[in-house]
């Protein structure tokens, strides 16, 4: 159990993840939290990285920075997405290890896993087929991370624990209709509908200044509003979405997701995750003339053969329960009022059919959700129109 005046640093506390976690965190009486935006360090800049370490020298670290996007930013930007996640991850962690932090928190994501993967997927289905194409760079970036941390601890005996959540939603969750997940831009676009029909372009204004669309804002003509966001399946009281709205998805409330995260970060160990008899039986930490030596493997977990294949130490954070993209926009529709039509287009890619994770070895860990769907859905479009306030 970490410390309550321990440093924990969160980096991306201003994005969906971090800034749930660290609220979470402060409700526990965690109050020594430190945090930078992105403007204030790029986690892709070695040296900067190094500097913030040496600086702040944190005791914790919650890894939920990263660069994101749904199924359009991932096609377009196949590369920053495996560059930009990789930089991130390669420095914090290396940096995480080279100043003796204490813990470490990855955040992942259940796009790990294979797209044909035995459903629902258990943390073995790791690496058993290929994965989904239009996410490969993304899944590729996080399946490194959490190779990381389970090797770092393996090599260097480390307590670093990967955690992989599923589709996640809520609070600071990203609007921007040109790289938002699925249901901010499904909530966005029904919601825009609606007052273009109702002929409330004061209302389309705010939110179009809030988060403009294609450099497009409040400001400009009601043609030129129009015409951009047509581009993005938003007209007249009907709504255009992507796909054929049969595959299956899986959502967590943010909020539940960073309750789930602290519950691991501040009692669950490597050692509780890999099973403690096989772990601690191991002379933990020590070289073999008796002195502890963070440079070598000796007498760690993944040089010892006794002890078999060490993988695969990740934890799948979910509800373990599923809803088709149709299924989906019915309870937007309904959170928003809207009347009009949602239409599916066939010819968009659906990404994978069905993505419902196993969450067993969470609620083994002592911790399952209390979110559900209807009242999550509610609970975001509330979040969305305040934020225009």
């Amino acid at each position: 159990m970490l410390d309550k005046n321990c440093k924990i640093y969160v980096a991306g506390h201003h994005g969906l993840v971090g800034s749930a976690i660290w609220n979470n965190l402060k409700q526990r009486g965690y109050t020594n939290l430190v945090g930078r935006s992105h403007k204030e360090l790029d986690l892709t800049d070695q040296v900067a990285v190094k500097n913030f370490f040496d600086e702040e020298r944190p005791d914790a670290v919650v890894l939920a920075a990263a660069f994101v996007g749904g199924i359009m930013a991932n096609s377009l930007y196949r590369a920053d997405f495996i560059m930009m996640n990789m930089k991130i991850q390669c420095n914090v962690i290396s940096e995480a290890y080279a100043h003796n932090v204490k813990k470490l928190l990855f955040l992942g994501s259940t796009c790990i896993y294979p797209k044909n993967a035995p459903q629902p997927m258990k943390e073995d289905a790791l690496l058993t087929s290929p994965l989904e194409y239009t996410n490969e760079e993304y899944a590729i970036a996080k399946i490194a991370g959490l190779k990381m941390c389970e090797s770092y601890n393996l090599q260097y005996g480390t307590n670093y624990i990967a955690v992989m959540p599923t589709n996640l939603y809520g609070p600071n969750d990203n609007f921007h209709l040109e790289n938002s997940h699925v249901m901010p831009a499904m909530m966005r676009k029904v919601y825009l509908a609606k007052l273009i029909h109702d002929g409330e372009w004061d209302k389309i204004a705010i939110d179009l200044n809030k988060r403009p669309v294609e450099g497009v804002n409040g400001e400009a003509s009601h043609e030129a509003i129009i015409e951009v966001l047509g581009k993005y399946g938003i007209y007249d009281n009907k709504v255009v979405l992507w796909g054929t709205g049969k595959p299956l998805r899986e959502f967590l409330w943010s909020e539940d997701m960073a309750d789930a995260s602290v519950h691991v970060l501040l009692n669950v160990d490597f050692k509780d995750v890999i099973g403690i008899e096989k772990y601690s039986s191991v002379h933990y930490g020590a070289s073999t003339d008796g002195a502890v030596d963070r440079n070598h493997s000796t007498g760690r977990g993944g040089a010892i053969p006794s002890l078999g294949e060490i993988r695969n130490c990740h934890i799948n954070v979910g509800t373990g329960k599923e809803l088709t993209i149709r299924e989906l926009s019915e309870l937007v529709v309904k959170a928003v009022g809207f009347k009009g039509v949602v239409e599916f287009d066939a010819s968009k890619p659906d990404g994978t059919m069905r993505k419902l994770i196993d969450v067993s070895k969470l609620h083994s860990l002592g911790w399952t959700h209390s979110v559900e769907i209807d009242e999550g859905v509610r609970k975001l479009f509330e979040w969305y129109k305040q934020s225009l306030e």
